[in-house]
């Protein structure tokens, strides 16, 4: 693991450099749109339009890595998320914004991608979980910190876009300039998603529905703080929490996961998340109740993708599970790109209060589908499922190959093990 670190510090850092900038652009937008009076429905055309540029830049960028190489792509892709932060401020209209996040969410898409590639690289395998295990954390640090960084400035002003474009702009210097090797770029051919529904029926339908809960706190929880009056600071406390929570119950969830049937610890996950929304819903005006409630809905919403991907993959023969991982970004992305959409228009008919009226409605439906799908086929025995490694639902494929190389991984020594013992 030393040796890992050595040659990946520069890349972790870069991340979470990224992910700063991301995930203060994101809450800023939230709150800079009220401030200059866009409604609930054009800010959720807004946050929707990253989720589309996401989606196409996952298919789109692993062809452009091996037009023109890793390094290119990197800091090229760097630069335009850096130049359309700028651009916010400048041209405020819900519409440019839409244009806007349309290409932020293709560069991050693809950066993610690239980046992702380069860890999978520098991991042996060995190293491979734990590695994607720092890089989670890494990720959910710099997301955690761009919160804090919200009342460093004024949101009305300049200076608040500036800070992610320069800690954009930052972050892919010490990546680039690096002695680590760039890798050789190769990603498996999809699964269809008829053949993954067939597969994994819940993995499918839970990944759609996910989708929109992660978009919608990604997207619409600023969206929904500035439409509560809710100060700047409390709203980047409001949106921390949901990373808080997924940071600290990510873990434990995944201890369980390889412990008893990951249908049953679905749909605890799902109602308990669910209930966490139900609390934000009644209880939105109490703000330590909202923090609760935040708390406990990213904390059980976000390692339900990990568990996904886990319940599918025991349903996945070995030489599937890699196949699998491109239609499960698409089939989440899908659901993201509705969930900003779904919530602003749900917001405009029941108030603010819509924004948990959704993400209850998913998560529950979730948690009820869960248990309807325990009433239709036998669950796998304990000791016959895969492993469970954790990753946040805004992974490239690329790092959902990692997850699925673990799982090979494991599998094999698993068939091995039992041959020896056999013998």
């Amino acid at each position: 693991m030393v040796q890992f670190l050595s040659g990946s510090w520069a890349l972790l850092l870069g991340m979470m450099l990224l992910m700063v900038g991301n995930g203060l652009q994101s809450t800023l937008l939230g709150i800079r749109g009220q401030i200059e009076g866009f409604g609930t429905w054009e800010m959720s055309i807004v946050m929707s339009a990253y989720f589309v540029g996401f989606l196409g830049g996952s298919r789109m960028a692993p062809e452009m890595i091996r037009r023109v190489g890793h390094v290119r792509v990197f800091a090229a892709l760097a630069s335009f998320i850096s130049a359309v932060l700028i651009l916010y401020p400048t041209f405020a209209n819900p519409w440019v914004w839409t244009v806007g996040r349309i290409i932020i969410g293709f560069c991050f898409s693809g950066v993610y991608v690239t980046a992702e590639s380069w860890l999978n690289n520098a991991a042996t395998n060995e190293t491979r979980g734990k590695a994607l295990s720092l890089y989670l954390i890494v990720q959910m640090i710099g997301v955690i910190v761009a919160q804090a960084l919200l009342v460093t400035a004024d949101p009305s002003g300049f200076v608040l876009f500036i800070i992610p474009s320069v800690l954009v702009s930052i972050s892919f210097a010490p990546i680039l300039l690096s002695i680590s090797p760039t890798p050789a770029f190769e990603m498996t051919k999809a699964m269809t998603l008829r053949e993954l529904v067939q597969k994994s029926p819940l993995g499918t339908v839970g990944m759609v529905l996910l989708g929109g809960v992660f978009s919608a706190q990604f997207g619409m929880s600023a969206v929904y703080g500035a439409s509560i009056d809710l100060s700047v600071s409390e709203i980047s406390i409001f949106v921390a929490a949901f990373y808080v929570g997924a940071t600290v119950i990510q873990y434990p969830l995944g201890w369980l996961s390889d412990r008893m049937d990951r249908r049953v610890l679905i749909a605890f996950a799902g109602f308990a998340g669910g209930v966490g929304a139900v609390i934000g819903m009644v209880y939105g005006a109490n703000f330590w109740l909202l923090l609760f409630a935040a708390t406990l809905v990213g904390g059980f919403s976000n390692p339900l993708y990990s568990l996904l991907i886990a319940h599918t993959n025991d349903f996945l023969e070995v030489d599937e599970m890699a196949a699998a991982s491109g239609g499960m970004v698409f089939i989440n992305g899908l659901g993201a790109i509705s969930g900003p959409i779904v919530t602003g228009w749900i917001m405009e008919v029941f108030g603010p209060s819509g924004f948990f009226l959704v993400i209850a409605i998913l998560m529950l439906g979730l948690a009820g589908y869960a248990v309807f799908r325990m009433t239709r086929r036998e669950g796998i025995a304990v000791e016959d499922t895969g492993a469970y490694s954790p990753v946040m639902p805004s992974a490239s494929p690329v790092a959902l190959e990692v997850v699925q190389e673990i799982a090979i991984e494991t599998a094999l020594e698993e068939e091995e093990l039992a041959s020896e013992s056999r013998d």
